[in-house]
């Protein structure tokens, strides 16, 4: 028998985020819409919008975070409690696995988004669970394929997302594998992943820019 594999979309966000288009609600079901079994709400520097959606259909929605250091940016799963942003990335590891979450590097190696100084990078990988080696936003091979370098080279998990701003690209980006309930099983889980991944077009970009000017003029 077969066994069961869960699609799941590990990088999305929701108009929690300030650059974010969708509602917890229209995340959920734009999520069951294209097929994802689970879908990790990950805003920036917030919790808002992955407790909303876990509130809405916890069956679908998995506690996520996006939360912004000194430097660069850590994907984070499973949290319960908010971190601040703009802590230093040891300090921010260090609460976040306090919490017991499962911890990831998204976008490192990204020139436009990835702020990573070399040296912290090379001491933060070998400390998370994952390095996310292809983000759907992320327009440069080199970069894409220097996050699967430092995956292996780190012997570290490999996660993909989409990085869904708009409702158009959620689940672009998948990962099938087994179901998992916490941050050990998913550890476990993602040994045996498979990934979809396509590419975004550019132009998402301007989607965010647009959204971000929404929420600045307080009309979302």
């Amino acid at each position: 028998m077969t066994p069961t594999l869960w699609q799941v979309e590990f990088h999305a966000h929701t108009r929690a985020s300030s650059d974010g288009w969708m509602t917890p609600e229209g995340l959920v079901q734009r999520a069951c819409r294209v097929g994802l079994d689970r879908v990790f709400v990950t805003d920036h520097n917030t919790l808002e919008g992955a407790r909303a959606a876990c509130a809405r259909a916890p069956q679908v929605a998995l506690m996520g975070l996006e939360l912004r250091t000194t430097e660069g940016e850590l994907l984070a799963y499973f949290v319960r409690e908010p971190v601040p942003p703009g802590l230093p990335p040891m300090e921010a590891l260090e609460r976040l696995r306090a919490q017991g979450a499962f911890v990831a590097l998204p976008h490192p190696l990204d020139p436009w988004r990835g702020r990573w100084r070399r040296e912290t990078l090379e001491r933060l990988a070998p400390l998370v669970d994952a390095i996310e080696v292809f983000n759907a936003r992320t327009h440069s091979r080199r970069a894409q394929e220097s996050a699967r370098e430092l995956a292996r080279r780190y012997d570290k998990l490999s996660l993909v997302g989409s990085d869904a701003h708009l409702p158009w690209e959620l689940g672009r980006c998948r990962v099938l594998l087994p179901p998992f309930d916490d941050a050990a099983s998913l550890r476990e889980a993602l040994r045996e992943a498979r990934f979809v991944i396509r590419e975004s077009p550019k132009w998402v970009h301007l989607g965010t820019r647009w959204a971000t000017w929404m929420h600045r003029l307080g009309l979302w």
